[in-house]
């Protein structure tokens, strides 16, 4: 009869023993990241539980722009970050120690114009025309809305303007906001038009008649970089295995987004437009051709020179930065060798 209990305190010891050993076994991430399409990486990766599978616990913080997401950064806040390259060059001008580590996107902004903006635009073949046509008409410039000065949507508009039409930023009246708020001020007719991305766009078009896409990224900054995937180099440092492991889930959610968007569909939904966007139109989102989906950090950047060029010149940035420093494409390059190898 005295075996039983011992037997049992034997199993509890086991038991409590097990437990510190199975918490060391999961690495606990700090990842910020905004609630829009161009990091779905992310989404489908938490949507598939594949985070949890591996021992990854990824603490997730939404922001409402790229350059709230900088504040934190340079707060001390956040391990990983999913979000714009202009944000990230910011970040880096600014001093904090962050490596780019893969792409996400590119080619993922667009400019939706809707009523008389859009009108004018399906008149006129030449953008810059139809731009001065509307102030023109209607005695004031066109108002379109974007994300906050540093972010990628904002910059790509801005280099359009300056560097493709040649008539300069003053061309339009810039009303920067964050992402719910653009989709708001669209549907209410609040502005004219919108430097945005998906849903947004497909969103913007299903529900107002008068709304197109006037202008692509490949239009307007080609091989435009988008967003990436980013962490703070003492990250890498600490926790060289788990980096591994979130990079083979960011090149696997890759494939699921390009090859079967419509498995990605209700993973984004839960994480972008708080599930009021019917899941029909995710998934059309994903097959925009404004989402150009990839991991490659080489293939971004070529491009990601142009922006930086422009935004230093722009005065975005504090100081130039210092590309090959902000770049490290080493783990993608040995996590992508050992994915093709599988």
């Amino acid at each position: 009869m005295l075996r039983i209990p011992n037997l049992l305190a034997a199993l509890l010891a086991l038991l409590i023993a097990a437990g510190p050993a199975q918490a060391e076994d999961t690495t606990r991430l700090e990842v910020g990241y905004m609630p829009i399409l161009p990091v779905a990486q992310l989404f489908v990766m938490e949507g598939e539980g594949w985070t949890k599978e591996i021992g990854l616990e990824l603490e997730l913080t939404r922001f409402s722009s790229g350059p709230a997401m900088v504040q934190a950064l340079a707060s001390g806040e956040l391990d990983v970050m999913y979000f714009g390259i202009g944000p990230a060059m910011v970040a880096r001008a600014n001093g904090v120690p962050i490596k780019v580590l893969a792409a996400s996107i590119r080619e993922q902004i667009g400019l939706v114009a809707r009523g008389e903006l859009a009108e004018t635009f399906a008149q006129v073949d030449d953008p810059s025309e139809a731009i001065a046509r509307f102030t023109e008409e209607q005695g004031r410039k066109p108002q379109i809305a974007t994300f906050p000065r540093g972010s990628v949507p904002d910059t790509v508009m801005r280099y359009w303007l300056v560097e493709r039409l040649g008539v300069g930023e003053e061309a339009v009246e810039i009303v920067a906001m964050g992402a719910d708020r653009v989709q708001q001020a669209l549907l209410a007719g609040a502005v004219d038009g919108a430097s945005i991305l998906e849903p947004i766009l497909t969103t913007v078009q299903e529900r107002d008649d008068s709304a197109r896409v006037v202008a692509r990224a490949d239009e307007m900054l080609p091989g435009q970089p988008g967003a990436v995937l980013a962490a703070r180099e003492s990250v890498q440092a600490e926790h060289p295995e788990a980096m591994r492991e979130l990079m083979a889930l960011h090149l696997r959610a890759t494939e699921v987004l390009v090859e079967e968007p419509e498995r990605a569909a209700p993973h984004v939904r839960e994480f972008v437009g708080k599930r009021l966007i019917e899941l029909d139109t995710v998934e059309a989102a994903l097959r925009s051709p404004s989402s150009n989906y990839l991991a490659d950090p080489h293939a971004i950047l070529e491009a990601t020179r142009t922006m930086h060029d422009f935004q230093a010149a722009q005065g975005t940035l504090r100081k130039r930065v210092d590309l090959d420093a902000l770049f490290d494409t080493d783990l993608y390059d040995a996590v992508a060798e050992d994915h093709t190898g599988s």
